[in-house]
């Protein structure tokens, strides 16, 4: 009878900073609050009685008897029911027998998965689809195996309720501008509520938000009216500041003739550069006030 050989997923790394600084934890296997209760007879016979098919088929029994756990997995050993060792087994080789022992095993690698598009209600009553991606890491495989059933589904289904939780509480201002924010208060009370599963939540990100086109329409209205009020006012700003500077200039002129008469040469020289077939003749406008002074004496 060969002993069960099961592989749960999970995750291994360092972890992130959570919010407000708070680091993410570290649990050893050692750290589990787990007794290891003792064994009685039966134990002892039934181990006696696995030992004669190993003795008579050696060396063959040993690729029954010796397991090999990887550098990214620990083995968890369940001996008739009960934990063996408050550590984890692993990496490397280690012994079991077929008839007692039950071994599981626990991926400590990154697991990443996508939270599907939730139908949120903003605190300002808008309606939103919202989803997100989720990391996180196995930190105490013996928790892992005692204390919840599936680590990887329950984190998927508390990752869910939780986005919708912390979502509803949030303005759309503030789920549009504020993601970063909402991703540590995520992964906050994500890693709280697993953290009795041996599981740490290292970071969740929000990746998409969508909002109704009705909404889009009226935030797309919104925005170009406030465009087109800045736009007037600049505008209006200008021209204020164009008259302040026009009538220097016009100051400055009258207090010296001879500079209008440069201004008129200018104007010359810009006008024939753009169009050379026209011909202008300027004249001066105390000319033309004596000559028709003199019409009417």
């Amino acid at each position: 009878m060969a002993a069960s050989y099961t592989t749960v997923p999970g995750v291994v790394g360092e972890g992130d900073d959570g919010p407000k600084g708070r680091k993410s934890r570290m649990v050893t296997p050692t750290d589990a609050d787990i007794e290891v209760a003792g064994y009685g007879g039966c134990f002892y016979i039934l181990a006696a009685i696995s030992f004669i098919p190993i003795i008579i088929f050696f060396p063959f029994s040993l690729f029954f008897t010796i397991k090999i756990v990887k550098e990214y997995e620990r083995a968890v050993i369940l001996r008739l029911g009960r934990l063996s060792s408050k550590k984890a087994k692993g990496p490397g080789l280690f012994f079991v027998l077929p008839c007692t022992d039950d071994v599981r095993v626990v991926d400590l690698r990154t697991i990443t998965f996508d939270v599907h598009p939730q139908e949120i209600l903003t605190k300002d009553s808008v309606t939103a689809r919202v989803d997100a991606v989720v990391y996180f890491r196995i930190v105490n495989p013996i928790s892992s195996i005692l204390k919840v059933e599936n680590a990887y589904n329950s984190t998927y289904l508390l990752a869910q309720t939780t986005l919708r939780s912390v979502l509803g509480t949030k303005k759309l201002g503030e789920l549009l501008s504020e993601r970063e924010a909402i991703s540590a208060e995520m992964q906050h009370h994500l890693d709280e509520a697993t953290e009795p599963w041996g599981v740490s939540v290292e970071r969740v990100e929000v990746k998409d938000v969508t909002i109704p086109p009705d909404m889009q329409r009226s935030m797309a209205s919104e925005a170009e009216a406030m465009r087109e009020a800045r736009a007037k006012v600049i505008s209006a700003e200008g021209e204020q500041n164009a008259s302040r500077v026009l009538r220097e200039a016009a100051d400055i002129m009258d207090e010296s003739p001879a500079t209008l008469q440069l201004r008129y040469l200018q104007t010359l020289h810009a006008i024939s550069a753009q169009n050379n077939h026209t011909y202008v003749f300027p004249l001066p406008v105390d000319l033309l006030t004596r000559l028709f002074a003199g019409n009417k004496s």
